[in-house]
């Protein structure tokens, strides 16, 4: 466990640094970089240089870290899948009786016949007053 918690911060490190890097190499628009001597480590081309090798070593480093966590995280873990809630499913199922008129009918047509045939709710007369006659 303790593995893999330092990992998981050099990993978070590395990341932070990765976006560092990226965010001050000089860009076609401008960018965040810096100029500096035109001579040296730090010139335009040795800047460029120096920029390109740091990002593809962290960017590397960060994708090799990514697979080493990953397989960190998952030893020690059942791969079985769990099958008990497909078992109990299948035998909670509701079941819906079938019309007595029609075996081969849907469980919903006699409901709806009766809502056609006005039998599903009974006239009620309250005294009010009708809005057509």
């Amino acid at each position: 466990m303790f593995l893999f918690q330092f990992l998981l911060v050099v990993h978070a490190v590395i990341a932070a640094a990765l976006v560092g890097v990226i965010l001050v190499q000089k860009s076609e628009g401008g960018g965040l970089g810096m100029g500096g001597s035109p001579s040296g480590l730090m010139s335009a081309r040795g800047a460029a240089d120096f920029l390109t090798r740091a990002t593809s070593i962290l960017g590397a480093t960060f994708i090799t870290l990514s697979i080493v966590l990953a397989v960190l995280a998952a030893q020690g873990r059942s791969t079985k899948i769990d099958t008990s809630l497909a078992r109990g499913a299948a035998a909670t199922a509701p079941t819906v009786p079938a019309p007595a008129g029609d075996p081969n009918a849907a469980p919903f047509s006699a409901g709806a016949q009766s809502a056609l045939q006005n039998q599903a709710a009974p006239a009620v007369d309250n005294g009010s007053v009708p809005l057509a006659q």
